[in-house]
């Protein structure tokens, strides 16, 4: 059985997503033996392993916003497998995530959740991608150029050919790190500004209303906008 097919026959990624990967299937099943060689060697990685692929849980064939980070939160039980999510009870927020919320806030006057908990945004079709997929404890950065790349590239390709054959489509990209990506993303429609980081956040995140703007962007493709609400109230 390939990687992929055995991620899909757990439960771990949507069968069309491994569809679309199958050129990478091999770099997926090299990244499988790096994670275990890390555990053979006493070191272990964020997310949890059922959660590394989670962004990829959704089907590719519903996802009509990307929104790109660079790795998973180093802190043990904070990370999802979703950017910029957190499990449900951590407390207190990242500053990235508080200041995404404000901004949540500001744009669309939605009340955000105690939570950091972004499935909802996942389940309504925004796909939250790390460009590398995992992380050492502790150690920010510690898993980019160790292979994820490749792969999240693929998954890139894969929503640019989507997007070129007529499905609505909008890229965010928060900071240098994802608009180094712009080019890959051809004729996607992108929303670009600093990174909501506490260091460059009033830099140009904020009043940036990338909520109102990724709508906008899908409603001119025809496209339907996203629940951003999070289960929370609108002000």
């Amino acid at each position: 059985m390939s990687a992929l097919a055995g991620l899909v026959d757990k439960g771990l990624m949507a069968p069309d997503w491994a569809e679309a990967l199958a050129p990478v299937d091999e770099q997926v099943a090299a990244m499988g033996a790096f994670l275990r060689e890390e555990i053979a060697a006493g070191r272990s990685y964020l997310p949890a392993g059922e959660d590394v692929f989670r962004a990829f849980r959704r089907p590719l064939a519903d996802v009509k916003v990307l929104v790109v980070g660079q790795d998973p939160y180093p802190t043990p039980g904070h990370p999802i497998g979703l950017s910029f999510a957190v499990e449900r009870d951590v407390w207190p927020l990242p500053r990235s995530l508080v200041n995404i919320y404000v901004e949540l806030r500001d744009d669309l006057g939605i009340v955000p959740p105690r939570h950091g908990d972004l499935s909802g945004w996942a389940d309504s079709g925004v796909m939250l991608l790390n460009r590398a997929l995992t992380v050492a404890p502790g150690s920010p950065a510690s898993h980019r150029g160790k292979g994820w790349e490749p792969i999240t590239s693929a998954a890139i390709d894969a929503l640019v050919r989507r997007h070129a054959a007529g499905h609505p489509l909008v890229a965010v990209l928060w900071g240098r790190d994802a608009q180094s990506l712009r080019p890959a993303l051809g004729d996607v429609p992108c929303l670009e500004s600093a990174h909501p980081s506490p260091l460059s956040a009033r830099r140009g995140f904020f009043g940036s209303r990338p909520f109102s703007r990724a709508d906008a962007l899908l409603r001119e493709q025809g496209g339907e906008p996203v629940d951003w609400t999070l289960g929370a109230s609108s002000e």
